[in-house]
Formats: structure tokens, C-alpha cells, sequence
């Protein structure tokens, strides 16, 4: 499991970094934690990344020339800033475009608003894994606050 550093997150990613079984590696950028990410499905692992949407603009590169092209399943669970109620002002313009730049690259989706669509989650990994692809989750706040 890698993560990238995320405010939203913090609280999950501290939870993974005390997990003694989940090995992680911390990443400073998405695209440095997908090639992380790819070498553990080569080395015959399993492994997600956790990461913010509005790094979505500098991944695209690295999600179809390495993980689409070589089929390596890869969940990515994504804090989806910029919505209703997001303090940040510049986090908003990558919201407008995150699930556009998501269908465009034929990434399949999922949105989850609601703590109770966490149950929704091992079908999605199973799928990931199986059809080999990456899928995005994206989580907003809402679903921060109920979880």
C-alpha cells in the first residue's frame, strides 16, 4: 500500500502506517506511488494507493502508459476535494474535472458519500483484480464525516 500525504486521509493513513499487516511505503507524489504500486503487481503482490483527486492532471501519463498498458489492476482511493463545503478554493477546479479525466481514461468509477457504501468495496477490489484494471473510489467529505 503506498499513500501520498492528504488532509482528508490523515486519520486513514495513520491507521495503515500502525497496521502491522499492511506493509507500506509512503509516497511523495501519486505518480512516483503508482510505479511503486506497478513493481509490487510484478512482484506478485497486491497493492492500492491512496492519493487526492486533484492529482489526477499529473498521473494520466503514468496510468496509461504503465498500469493500463501492462493491466495492472491498481485501486486507487481518492479524496475527492473541491465540493460543497471545501475551504480551499483551488481545490475546486480539479473537482470539475476529476470524474470527466476518470471516464475519459475508461477507468471505472464508484463514488461513495455514504460510510454505509464501504460495503460495496470487496466487489469493487474483486473486480479491479480480476479484470486487471485500475479503478478510482472516490470518497468526499460527506463521507468522511459519517464514517
Amino acid at each position: 500500500m503506498t499513500t501520498v500525504p492528504c488532509k482528508q486521509l490523515a486519520g486513514v493513513i495513520d491507521q495503515i502506517e500502525n497496521c502491522d499487516e499492511i506493509f507500506h511505503i509512503p509516497s511523495n507524489k501519486e505518480d512516483e506511488g503508482m510505479g511503486l504500486c506497478a513493481g509490487a503487481y510484478m512482484g506478485g503482490k497486491r497493492s492500492a494507493i491512496i492519493m487526492q483527486n486533484t492529482a489526477i492532471g499529473v498521473t494520466i501519463n503514468t496510468l496509461v502508459t504503465l498500469i493500463q498498458y501492462y493491466h495492472i489492476p491498481l485501486p486507487m482511493l481518492i479524496s475527492y476535494r473541491g465540493e460543497l463545503g471545501e475551504p480551499v478554493a483551488c481545490q475546486v477546479e480539479m473537482a470539475v474535472h476529476t470524474k470527466a479525466l476518470l471516464s475519459q481514461l475508461n477507468i471505472p468509477t464508484y463514488h461513495f458519500h455514504k460510510a454505509d457504501e464501504v460495503n460495496e468495496l470487496d466487489a469493487i477490489l474483486e473486480y479491479c483484480f480480476m479484470c486487471k484494471k485500475p479503478v478510482a473510489i472516490l470518497t468526499d467529505a460527506s463521507f468522511w464525516k459519517g464514517a
